[in-house]
């Protein structure tokens, strides 16, 4: 699988294994489902495992760590995310379920600390989880209710900690671009990961995070390519999601059109959305979520897939794609 670098010299391959179903994301996966995804994403050449504390309540972090542990840790990049610390939950009874999106037992619960402490404490025990003597890449997560202490406390910490040797990359992840252009043009960081703001869907991140990444050298991942699922099949159904609710019914039609224009050059729905975002130069790799080994399967395949660059005039051409 090809690989992209970032000036700081470290790769990442062009499509990269998003962990969030490997911790329950939505609904129940099994271990042996999680671990035969990830082995099958390894033995089909994809290098770049991104996890976060977020997702499971540690769940995640845990299962991919233990599904790694058997390759050479020099042959992959690793990413996690800090923000948000994994704490005890004293009121659970027993029966609770996380209410964040995972099927999990809400034992625990998270905890937002964006201190120079909380940073180090969440890297210490995402190390701990992911049972690794290092993580590559350290993003901060979702910090859009709490800028002034991501400029001031956490984003210095993750450089500090990139100073010291104990990451070798930093950035932030997040569903917006204004913000993260922010840290690009304020901050020494090397990457932003981008979740559903740079998709065949919509292009915002054009105003103001891909022309700050562009100036800066900093690598921009692209997550949430599917745009919570309306993208992820051929045709988008009626109750489709998009930004993690209902889509409104213009956005389905526009899904629609842009599927009609694919369909005449022999591309699907999601075999466009995957190939669109690594058409931009400053995108270093593709992030997908992948709960089975059919998934992984499925998606090494749509990104195969040749798009032909007749395909984005045409879409250019029809006002359904803006021009970066």
């Amino acid at each position: 699988m090809k690989s992209r670098t970032l000036p700081s010299g470290l790769s990442l391959t062009e499509l990269g294994f998003g962990a969030a179903q490997l911790g329950n994301l939505a609904r129940a996966t099994t271990d042996d489902e999680a671990a035969a995804a990830v082995a099958t994403a390894f033995d089909r050449g994809i290098r770049y495992f991104d996890t976060a504390p977020h997702y499971g309540l540690g769940l995640s972090e845990r299962r991919l760590g233990a599904a790694l542990a058997s390759h050479p840790r020099d042959e992959y990049v690793l990413s996690t995310k800090v923000g948000r610390l994994i704490v005890p939950n004293e009121s659970y009874d027993g029966v609770a379920r996380d209410d964040e999106g995972f099927d999990v037992p809400a034992t625990e619960h998270r905890r937002f600390d964006l201190t120079r402490d909380g940073i180090r404490r969440s890297i210490d025990e995402s190390l701990e989880r992911l049972g690794t003597d290092r993580i590559d890449i350290a993003y901060l997560h979702d910090p859009d209710e709490h800028g002034p202490e991501a400029h001031a406390t956490a984003i210095p910490a993750l450089i500090e900690l990139r100073d010291e040797g104990v990451v070798r990359a930093v950035g932030t992840g997040m569903n917006q671009s204004a913000m993260p252009a922010e840290f690009v043009l304020r901050h020494d960081i090397d990457l932003v990961m981008l979740a559903g703001r740079y998709t065949l869907l919509e292009q915002g991140a054009v105003d103001d995070l891909l022309p700050a990444a562009a100036e800066r050298g900093v690598g921009i991942v692209a997550a949430g390519v599917y745009n919570s699922g309306l993208l992820s099949r051929p045709r988008p159904p009626a109750d489709a999601r998009y930004d993690y609710a209902q889509a409104p019914a213009e956005v389905i039609a526009r899904a629609n059109a842009i599927a009609d224009v694919c369909e005449r050059f022999g591309v699907s729905l999601p075999e466009a959305a995957l190939a669109f975002a690594l058409r931009h130069p400053s995108v270093v790799s593709v992030v997908v979520g992948m709960r089975t080994a059919d998934q992984v399967d499925q998606t090494i395949e749509r990104a195969a897939v040749d798009v032909p660059d007749e395909l984005w005039a045409s879409l250019i051409e029809r006002g359904l794609l803006r021009d970066a």
